[in-house]
């Protein structure tokens, strides 16, 4: 018995965390949309949800854990990430939402390995890429562009063009702030960090929020406008990180990064059932093609020991 319960505790916990990540990442994006659909801010939405996950972070990393708080030079690189990770990629791709379907955002957020890999061999000089990999590129644009061709057949809407735009800079946002962390290492625990990044965030999207005069009053939130953030706090900010965290040290990592291909997944079949989202053969296909590629990219450069895998940005 107690060998059975050692493995529960184990494996079959760790892909329970799996599925958790799975699932509630990839339904983050349609609490984002639903938000938005009640006329939230996207900024404002993005400042209050980093604010509370950034100050649950540190609630429990300085009230309970009585970590030191970061030097001066230490709260650079933390402000300079967060203005990537969150400001920039979470704040733009809850933005895009306004124009464009949630799993199509949620699409083009996970081709970020694509400009990962780029980004590497053009300005760092990496060797030369396989042929495998420049097969999940183009597995991975011609994807992309069944479901653009297909999206803008079926939510030719104003502004679609926009939000594409938003979502593709939302990608390399997250693309350069994720090597950013690979190749500059800190002392300083992850968790911890991310929680100031969060809450560094939180502030500088309620400034731009007041700044560009789109903030509205608080009590102004509708009911449904409030449950979309407290899922997004509570699920799509801390239980799900905790979860991804637990898969990642319990799993290999072949397993464990099964919820990147997955999330787009399951971001497109609730919103058409939650929000009434067009969900059609041609779009479901270009997706599968499209994470294909994503998967060809990465089992490329996994020989090289290149992680560009991470949590996605929303």
């Amino acid at each position: 018995m107690s060998n059975q319960y050692k493995f529960f505790k184990g494996k079959s916990l760790a892909y329970l965390a799996l599925s958790a990540t799975c699932v509630l990442w990839g339904t983050t994006w349609v609490a984002s949309k639903v938000a938005v659909a009640e006329n939230l801010p996207p900024f404002q939405l993005a400042a209050i949800r980093q604010f509370l996950g950034g100050f649950s972070f540190l609630l429990f990393f300085v009230g309970f854990k009585k970590m030191h708080l970061p030097t001066l030079r230490q709260f650079g690189w933390l402000t300079f990430l967060g203005l990537l990770l969150f400001v920039i990629s979470n704040g733009f791709s809850t933005w895009s939402l306004k124009f464009i379907p949630t799993g199509f955002s949620c699409l083009i957020g996970a081709l970020y390995p694509f400009s990962v890999v780029t980004i590497d061999r053009i300005f760092f000089h990496k060797k030369n890429l396989t042929p495998l990999t420049f097969i999940g590129l183009l597995l991975g644009l011609s994807g992309v562009g069944i479901v653009f061709y297909e999206n803008l057949l079926v939510h030719h809407q104003e502004g679609f063009y926009f939000g594409v735009v938003l979502s593709i800079l939302a990608m390399l946002s997250w693309s350069v702030g994720t090597m950013f962390i690979a190749k500059n290492k800190f002392p300083l625990n992850p968790y911890y960090s991310t929680g100031w990044q969060m809450l560094i965030s939180s502030v500088i999207l309620f400034v731009i929020s007041l700044s560009s005069q789109t903030a509205i009053p608080l009590q102004n939130f509708s009911l449904k406008g409030w449950l979309a953030i407290a899922y997004l706090v509570i699920f799509g900010s801390i239980i799900s990180f905790i979860a991804f965290v637990y898969s990642m040290k319990k799993l290999p990592i072949a397993v464990s990064s099964l919820y990147a291909y997955l999330n787009p997944i399951v971001a497109m079949i609730t919103a058409a059932l939650v929000v009434n989202e067009k969900l059609t053969v041609h779009i479901f296909w270009g997706a599968l093609v499209t994470l294909s590629g994503v998967f060809l990219v990465n089992y490329s450069v996994s020989k090289d020991r290149v992680k560009v895998i991470a949590e996605p940005e929303q």
